[in-house]
């Protein structure tokens, strides 16, 4: 009788670590702090527009040349777009699948009720569809001009952002969008320190506010910029 051979593999260490939860938990948390690393650098340069045209068109030409002679022209910018779209992908889904997994854990309602969480724990869910659906717009306004309310100027992001905040829907979808990033990263970030290991009953009391802080910075840097072309402040 001829022995039966073994044909199934086992599977890797990379897809066994994915297939669990603290797995999903922990490319959420690597993924949230990449895009929180990028988002404020790129407040930082958001702000150069306080500084007049020359010096924030001057920014969006040097950030095509990051890296020269050693990289090409936009190589590093795309390199960085990259990581960020990866960042982006990864987060989305690892956060979809532990919800699925969450609501396949609990099919029925509780008999008791749960202590209700907090208003940014609730619309974690929504404020990253929210986010998700406002990325989309603001390459296709300010980076493409696909859909631009004005005559977009390549590399004037001067004038792209005054075009943008000149028409009430731009400041609308802009501001909501920021207000639910606030509250993405306010949980987010703690959250993230939990998951890497980094929260401690003591860390807490540090760990809290400062992702507060943070979040807070983050809005308020965003929304000054809509908020001075809506003033006049800049024009």
């Amino acid at each position: 009788m001829a022995l039966a051979t073994r044909t199934d593999k086992r599977p890797s260490m990379t897809r066994t670590l994915w297939d669990s939860t603290i797995g999903k938990k922990t490319v959420m948390a690597v993924s949230g702090l990449i895009m929180l690393l990028y988002l404020v650098a790129h407040m930082v340069g958001n702000l150069k527009i306080f500084f007049g045209p020359e010096e924030i068109n001057h920014y969006a030409h040097w950030l095509r040349t990051v890296g020269e002679p050693f990289m090409h022209y936009e190589w590093t910018l795309w390199l960085v777009r990259v990581v960020l779209v990866v960042a982006v992908v990864a987060h989305a889904t690892s956060a979809y699948q532990l919800s699925r997994r969450d609501i396949r854990a609990r099919p029925t309602k509780y008999v008791h009720k749960k202590p209700e969480a907090s208003f940014a724990t609730r619309t974690m869910r929504w404020g990253g569809i929210i986010l998700a659906l406002f990325i989309v717009w603001h390459i296709l306004d300010l980076t493409t001009g696909t859909v631009h309310p004005g005559d977009y100027q390549h590399l004037h992001p001067y004038q792209n952002i005054i075009d943008t905040f000149s028409t009430w829907y731009g400041n609308v979808i802009y501001i909501v969008a920021v207000l639910a990033l606030g509250l993405h990263v306010r949980h987010g970030l703690w959250s993230a320190a939990q998951t890497l290991g980094v929260g401690t009953a003591a860390r807490d009391r540090v760990l809290k506010p400062l992702a507060n802080g943070l979040a807070l910075v983050l809005v308020v840097g965003f929304v000054s910029v809509p908020v001075a072309v809506m003033t006049g402040l800049v024009s």
